[in-house]
């Protein structure tokens, strides 16, 4: 709980303080990211779901990263679930394109406390970069969503806290702080529009961040 409380002050702190961020610091980027997924239920216990994520830059004056995700999801028991996921990468650094391969697995834990939903996600996953050696890293998300639903599109507010931690040299590289809303758009259209604040360590050591409207479309059937 301790953890929660912290994520939840965080993230209220950095929300509140955005237009300060925006703009005080020279550093601080402001990017889109647009993320469009469709999903599917094999049955009750197994579902599978392929997305299509864009990223814009350089104060959304560039398309600087593309990756497509597929995978499945497999439904252990109440608050357990376990996934297979392969995403296919490509990053523009120093001018060119780069692309990645980077299989993931991911182990989910869930749970509920005074009607606050909470999802606790642990991905290992093999970074496979064209030209350069593989490499593990290790991502953690533990994810708060509020217990009420607003108008007739439960509306639901959440917020998170992911880390990323590298099996080589420095361990912590980076820290992504989210607060956002859900929403069911239609039937089977579901919406998540969030800001995010990451957090990143350069290779000179020093930490610099990123601004970012994130908005996320998923059609599930």
């Amino acid at each position: 709980m301790k953890r929660i409380l912290t994520v939840i002050l965080v993230i209220s702190i950095n929300v509140v303080s955005m237009p300060v961020l925006s703009f005080a610091f020279d550093n601080g980027d402001l990017q889109v990211w647009n993320t469009e997924s469709i999903e599917t239920n094999i049955n009750d216990k197994l579902k599978i779901k392929v997305e299509e994520e864009l990223r814009f830059g350089g104060d959304v004056s560039e398309l600087y990263y593309e990756h497509t995700d597929g995978g499945f999801t497999y439904n252990v028991t109440k608050g357990f679930d376990f996934g297979l996921n392969y995403r296919q990468i490509c990053e523009k650094k120093d001018g060119s394109w780069k692309t990645e391969c980077r299989p993931h697995g991911n182990v989910i834990f869930k749970t509920a406390w005074q009607g606050f939903k909470i999802s606790d996600r642990n991905r290992f996953e093999l970074r496979c970069p064209d030209g350069k050696a593989d490499k593990w890293r290790y991502r953690n998300k533990l994810s708060v969503t509020g217990p009420w639903k607003w108008t007739q599109f439960n509306i639901q507010p959440y917020v998170a806290d992911e880390v990323f931690v590298d099996f080589h040299g420095d361990r912590l590289t980076r820290n992504r702080l989210y607060s956002g809303i859900k929403a069911n758009l239609l039937a089977h259209l579901k919406s998540d529009v969030f800001y995010l604040c990451e957090f990143n360590k350069s290779s000179s050591k020093e930490w610099t961040y990123n601004n970012v409207i994130g908005i996320k479309v998923k059609l599930d059937f």
